[in-house]
């Protein structure tokens, strides 16, 4: 069975950090591009960043860009999100999601829920003072 579990959430001050980790089960990460998304209450999941199978590129909404990085130890079968410079704005329950390989196409495909088969069960971030 493939599994996807989050750790690394809760509570941070304004302008702290926090590290989220996606660890998989029964499948290797690396043949599968892995995002992150989240949602926060009362609005739809978003996509947050990406990181696509093979090469590890990587692609970010432009709310985090600059403060989140999302990278993959494949020794792990693990990737993670460093978010820094957190804003209350980015609390939610952050998800991390697998699909398939999608080529050229991934630049525009990343944030459609609908592209990812596995899901992992979800890890609340809340920034607050």
């Amino acid at each position: 069975q493939l599994h996807l579990v989050e750790s690394g959430g809760g509570l941070v001050q304004p302008g702290g950090s926090l590290r989220l980790s996606c660890a998989a089960s029964g499948f290797t990460l690396d043949y599968y591009v892995i995002t992150w998304f989240r949602q926060a209450p009362g609005k739809e999941r978003e996509g947050v960043s990406c990181i696509s199978s093979g090469d590890g590129s990587t692609y970010y909404a432009d709310s985090v860009k600059g403060r989140f990085t999302m990278s993959r130890d494949k020794a792990e079968n693990t990737v993670y999100l460093q978010m820094n410079s957190l804003k209350p704005e980015d609390t939610a329950d952050y998800y991390c999601a697998a699909g398939p390989a999608a080529g050229s196409r991934l630049k525009t495909l990343w944030p459609q829920r609908t592209w990812y088969s596995y899901w992992g069960q979800g890890i609340q971030v809340t920034v607050s003072s």
